[in-house]
């Protein structure tokens, strides 16, 4: 039996003179080694630069000690409420130069302080306590960080600690980090609040250690997240994330900046990506969840036809003002033979822009189960393909 491609072209809306010789929006200069922008309703990259060159994460680390930590409070394994010893090991950081929550062996902060801590004021004694209470030791739970990494795909991140201190072997990238950084928004909404909190300080800690480094929490009120980071190794360092409100929903992008030459120069190439994202691209709705764009026949099965979608909808970001112009174009095997699971892969949906420049493909996959049909059925579907 012979393994075909079908080809269908769809235009999504009413015809439209041919955009010639469309182009991708140009990103502005950014001052920084390397970054990345990613719209977070499409999931695609709207601008890159050595996105996926190994870089020193500085404290960009502790969003991956707190997904592990999210993980462990969503499972139950950990409680907001419960106290955690601060250590001799965690009281130590203090001698290693990097930020504090200014937490002493004789506090017995609960989890929701040390998340705060961890997050607002990027204290490496913090991130300690918490990876102490959830791993036990600070190797076994570094070994679940790495494998929290290996489950995202990230073939470019390897941690050695929790803190984001510089050590060999410690390392990431841009695209590895905006992974990190969107999962926890996606994964955890209930906990993502914590990185647009502006100010904290733990009782004893000094006045000058409660603002958030993340200063486009003041200077933009679309930003809500995310993190910051520095170290001589790794420069200055900024997550940011933003969401702003259009006429067809709220749209949030994730601008990764790394190494700059200072604080108020990751804050100001962080915006310049942020403003330039929204400005220069559109977000489009192509299909709503579950929503059918392909109904092709179906050999040997209960149904005489599939249903196939996209099973979390459709959205992609496009050029600003080319919405109208996109087409679509399906690639799958043919024919299709039940049975058939839902959300099984069975082909790709492709979108370009009228000029045939690339904008984004994702997997076409069955919205509802074809079971297979009864030996009558199969066995005159059987001849029908023969013939065919």
């Amino acid at each position: 039996m012979k393994r075909l491609i079908s080809r269908l072209a769809a235009v999504l809306a009413l015809a439209l003179p041919l955009v010639a010789n469309a182009q991708m929006p140009q990103p502005p200069e950014v001052a920084a080694k390397s970054y990345l922008l990613l719209d977070m309703a499409s999931n695609q990259v709207l601008a890159e630069r050595n996105a996926d060159a190994p870089a020193d994460p500085a404290s960009l680390t502790k969003l991956m000690t707190a997904y592990v930590v999210f993980g462990a409070l969503r499972d139950k394994k950990i409680g907001e409420d419960q106290v955690l010893p601060v250590s001799l090991r965690a009281w130590a950081e203090r001698k290693g130069g990097g930020s504090l929550m200014f937490i002493e062996p004789r506090d017995r902060p609960k989890v929701a302080d040390l998340l705060r801590g961890m997050i607002v004021n990027s204290g490496n004694d913090a991130s300690v306590v918490l990876a102490e209470g959830v791993g036990g030791s600070l190797p076994a739970f570094v070994e679940m960080m790495n494998r929290q990494a290996q489950a995202f795909g990230l073939k470019n991140t390897s941690f050695k600690n929790v803190t984001g201190l510089t050590e060999p072997g410690h390392h990431s990238t841009a695209r590895d980090l905006a992974v990190i950084a969107s999962r926890i928004i996606r994964d955890f909404p209930e906990y993502y609040p914590i990185y647009s909190t502006k100010k904290y300080r733990y009782e004893g800690a000094p006045a000058s250690n409660e603002n958030n480094r993340n200063v486009l929490l003041s200077r933009d009120p679309t930003v809500d997240g995310m993190k910051t980071g520095f170290t001589e190794a790794a420069g200055y360092c900024l997550i940011a994330s933003a969401q702003r409100e259009f006429p067809n929903g709220k749209r949030r992008l994730l601008s990764v900046v790394l190494n700059t030459t200072s604080m108020e120069a990751r804050a100001t190439e962080s915006q310049k990506l942020l403003n330039w994202g929204y400005a220069a691209w559109d977000a489009v709705r192509l299909f709503e969840p579950g929503k059918a764009v392909a109904t092709p026949p179906v050999w040997k099965g209960k149904a005489n036809e599939v249903k196939l979608g996209a099973d979390a909808g459709v959205f992609v970001s496009v050029p600003k003002g080319e919405g109208g112009t996109l087409v679509t174009k399906i690639e799958r095997t043919d024919p299709l033979v039940a049975p058939l699971a839902k959300g099984q892969k069975v082909g790709m949906l492709k979108v370009a822009t009228a000029a045939g420049a690339p904008v984004a493909e994702m997997p076409l996959v069955v919205l509802e189960p074809v079971d297979e049909a009864g030996i009558l059925g199969r066995a005159w579907d059987a001849i029908r393909l023969w013939i065919k």
